[in-house]
């Protein structure tokens, strides 16, 4: 496989690992989240080749700021759901107004 054939984009332009169901942003996630090396990754991916893992890796850092940019955005939005999670429905209002809530 040749190295341009090994990332592809979809029509809403994520990055794929050509051949596989795995979106490049998920290794990047794992990359940046746990320092990853790439053998550490392929351990992680057992079903990827040490060669994809690589290309994978060379993709993000030729595109790193718009990957970590959708990154910071996931993040923000993880952080307002997790917010919005903590305000208190009607089902635990009523619940604490029995006595079943602490």
């Amino acid at each position: 496989m040749a190295a341009l054939e090994a990332i592809w984009l979809d029509e809403g332009g994520r990055a794929w690992i050509a051949d596989t169901n795995v979106k490049v942003i998920e290794l990047v996630r794992d990359y940046r989240a746990y320092h990853s090396s790439a053998e550490e990754l392929h351990v992680q991916y057992p079903h990827l080749t040490l060669a994809q893992v690589y290309r994978a890796l060379a993709y993000y850092l030729d595109h790193r700021g718009a990957f970590d940019r959708e990154i910071e955005q996931e993040l923000v939005e993880i952080d307002a759901a997790a917010a919005k999670a903590k305000t208190e429905s009607p089902f635990r209002k009523r619940m604490r107004a029995l006595g079943k809530l602490a």
